[in-house]
């Protein structure tokens, strides 16, 4: 099994230099377009040679007495005499700006300040009232790339942005394998359903006997163990363990012998349906528990690496690192109304929805998901985080017809999804009502083409490299399913979303062709 894309590379990728990423809506500034600087004025031709002759006389010419010639006399003149005199001598200021023509206020000569500017912005919404494709006009773009044998049995949905109006379909209610664009759903809930501002503690509180501390695990997956002035690879912002264990050396009054770990904010097997205990060694999964540092990753620094099968103890072993002594750990729960000796937080919630969306992160994500499962007072448990997404979804106005989610993350080979129900989320972010608002970060965290995430390296080459930077979109890869879902911006300024979802294809082929679909649409005015 091929587990969600990995971003290439080992540090972040530069924004792309060409094509914008998407605004809708002006007004709504969290995704803007990059239109072009006006330049300046162009600059007047220079004259290379001699001078014309009337200007060679002219310049020849000795210069007229005048009235500056006389100041710069005076000037002088008054220079000695402040030279002979001193600081302190007879004449004043006002009396030398008087005879120089300046002004006298305050004895000092001053320019009134110059107007504030208003610089013309370099970013700027989409057009309001851009042409809309017409369903024809996209069919002719887009059926012979359809065709294309590399996709395998394409299912696909295209929709204006703006009006959520259908453009193009093909197989749109038909449920496929979403792969890591499974992950749009579990974005869309966490949304909607939680405040923008939440945060995952992870916390150490007082145990029950001297010398004993509570780790408890809060869900942040993100936690690191690297040095604060270490980025690290996937989480800006990132809580670090170094932190946590300063506080407690400050507050536990004495060493600690012992670490009980507490990761009961979790229920449920470790391990979805339809994973494979190999991708916990392929890098793809860990165990899913409250409480890991670096996404439970060996190598925190490194896209792809293998996870450890234990990642609540391991988080312990690095807390116990920095508090010295060897303590012992211990599974257990922390006591009712413990003292709370030391607490980290992760970024909020935006921040964490773009982190998994763009790298494909298959922990993070799966983390939210719990999250949003406590948030409506369902269990936080595989079963229990599906449902709750699908809840909330449909107390949201969206169809669920066809949908079905094991996971969080769209790693399991059970989860099915219908084209057309992602263009439908995404279309609701990029639109007017009340879902909007709180959606636009599920926009803004998709991955740029040729730019950022998992799209860093694709459309770079020939009619694909019109969609860069103009395609924003979630990838999604695992055996023989490719999908692709986002937005992009036509030719003539329209946003659409989309979604294209390949079945039985090889990965490179695929991925090159649902490429193409997408980079087609850029080019689209379809009218």
């Amino acid at each position: 099994m091929t587990g969600g894309e990995q971003p290439h590379g080992n540090g972040p990728v530069p924004p792309p230099q060409q094509g914008p990423s998407p605004q809708v809506n002006p007004g709504l500034d969290q995704v803007t377009v990059r239109l072009p600087v006006p330049s300046a004025a162009p600059a007047q031709p220079v004259r290379v040679g001699p001078p014309p002759p009337a200007a060679a006389a002219a310049a020849a010419a000795p210069p007229k007495p005048g009235k500056r010639g006389k100041k710069l006399l005076l000037l002088a003149t008054v220079l000695v005499l402040v030279a002979g005199l001193g600081v302190g001598g007879v004449l004043g200021g006002p009396w030398i700006a008087q005879q120089l023509g300046l002004s006298s206020e305050g004895g000092v000569g001053t320019q009134p300040p110059p107007a504030p500017l208003n610089p013309q912005a370099a970013l700027r919404a989409l057009p309001a009232q851009a042409p809309t494709p017409s369903p024809k006009g996209v069919a002719a773009a887009l059926d012979p790339l359809a065709g294309n044998a590399a996709l395998g049995e394409l299912t696909g949905s295209v929709l204006d942005a703006s009006t959520g109006n259908v453009l193009w379909e093909r197989g749109a209610g038909t449920a496929r394998t979403p792969a890591s664009t499974g992950k749009l759903v579990t974005a869309a809930a966490a949304l909607l359903a939680l405040d923008h501002q939440t945060r995952l503690s992870t916390t150490v509180l007082e145990g029950p006997e001297p010398g004993t501390v509570v780790l408890v695990g809060g869900g942040d997956t993100t936690l690191s163990a690297l040095p604060a002035n270490k980025p690290t690879y996937f989480y800006p912002d990132a809580a670090r363990l170094d932190d946590l264990a300063e506080q407690v050396k400050a507050k536990a009054g004495g060493p600690v012998k012992k670490i009980v770990i507490d990761v009961d904010r979790y229920a449920g097997p470790p391990l979805a349906p339809g994973w494979l205990a190999v991708d916990i060694a392929g890098g793809h999964v860990a165990p899913m528990v409250p409480l890991m540092v670096d996404a439970a990753r060996r190598d925190p620094l490194t896209s792809t690496t293998p996870r450890t099968d234990k990642p609540a103890q391991a988080a312990a072993n690095e807390l116990a690192k920095r508090l010295g002594g060897n303590p012992a750990t211990e599974v257990g729960s922390a006591p009712k109304g413990a003292k709370v000796l030391a607490k980290v937080d992760s970024p909020p919630l935006p921040r964490l929805v773009g982190a998994f969306l763009s790298t494909s992160d298959n922990i993070l994500a799966e983390a939210v998901a719990r999250e949003t499962a406590r948030g409506t007072g369902n269990e936080p448990s595989f079963a229990g985080a599906s449902k709750a997404a699908l809840d909330v979804l449909s107390r949201n106005g969206f169809d669920l017809a066809g949908v079905k989610m094991s996971d969080g993350s769209g790693l399991s080979t059970e989860d099915r999804v219908p084209a057309k129900f992602l263009s439908s989320l995404l279309a609701a972010a990029a639109g007017t009502d009340a879902r909007a608002a709180k959606l636009r970060p599920l926009l803004t965290g998709l991955p740029v083409a040729g730019g950022t995430g998992t799209l860093a390296k694709r459309y770079e080459k020939g009619q694909n490299a019109t969609g860069r930077g103009w395609v924003r979109a979630k990838t999604g890869t695992l055996d023989g399913v490719n999908s692709l879902a986002g937005v992009v911006t036509t030719n003539d300024g329209r946003l659409l979303a989309f979604s294209f979802m390949a079945t039985g294809a090889a990965s490179d082929p695929a991925r090159d062709a649902l490429d193409s679909l997408a980079a087609a649409l850029r080019r689209c005015g379809c009218n």
